[in-house]
């Protein structure tokens, strides 16, 4: 059964009547419960992401960033899990998963962030999550939608202006999507499937930010 899709769900539009109204509020608690309720499919594209607790710092030093990196690289060979996108970045982290067994995603994520988060708890002797609620996930079912999340993922750092181009960023497969380094996060055969080159992303790219709003909008419209 194919889950339905979440871009319906969100970029449906109502206004006028008090009728419309309510159809709008009827919406949302769909969406709502739709979320609660996630189901994973095998072969599915998810949109994972969470950020820290009050939106403080996930990663307490740059050392981190490289202990997460290195934790993704051990548990994905045996997740059923293949990493189309990702970057890290400070106080939070996004991912484009496909799922490829009938193992959920979930079981892969909760895996590895509650290792990451009794490593850093050790220590730096705290308790307790780094993390605000459970991981966040969206079911990609679209395929302009899907070429948009990625470029979404690794414009991040630059949107936050802690770099000037998403390549001065050494958190994100940014790097190995226009091939200047390569790396085991990185599916080549899903690349070539979707891009004729890595200077035809690269271009991609330097158009998004004139597009970058509408997933904005997409993404946080629920979660603020």
């Amino acid at each position: 059964m194919t889950s339905p899709s979440p871009f319906r769900l969100v970029q449906r539009s109502f206004s006028g009547d008090g009728r419309s109204e309510k159809k709008k509020r009827t919406r949302m608690t769909v969406w709502k419960v739709f979320k609660e309720i996630m189901i994973y499919e095998k072969n599915s594209f998810y949109h994972i992401y969470n950020r820290g607790c009050n939106r403080e710092p996930i990663f307490l030093c740059e050392n981190d960033y490289d202990l997460l990196i290195s934790k993704i690289k051990e548990t994905i060979s045996k997740s059923g899990i293949n990493i189309i996108a990702y970057c890290l970045m400070p106080n939070h982290y996004h991912f484009l998963v496909q799922q490829l067994t009938d193992e959920p995603v979930s079981s892969w994520t909760k895996f590895l962030f509650n290792s990451y988060v009794q490593i850093i708890n050790n220590r730096e002797n705290r308790k307790g999550t780094l993390f605000e609620g459970k991981v966040q996930s969206r079911v990609i079912s679209n395929n302009k939608y899907l070429i948009h999340i990625i470029q979404y993922i690794h414009y991040n750092p630059v949107a936050a202006k802690l770099v000037e181009s998403p390549e001065d960023w050494k958190y994100s497969n940014y790097l190995e999507f226009i091939g200047k380094r390569k790396s085991s996060l990185f599916d080549e055969k899903f690349f070539f499937e979707h891009f004729q080159s890595f200077e035809e992303y690269e271009n991609l790219m330097k158009d998004y930010q004139m597009n970058k709003e509408m997933i904005e909008d997409y993404i946080f419209e629920e979660d603020d």
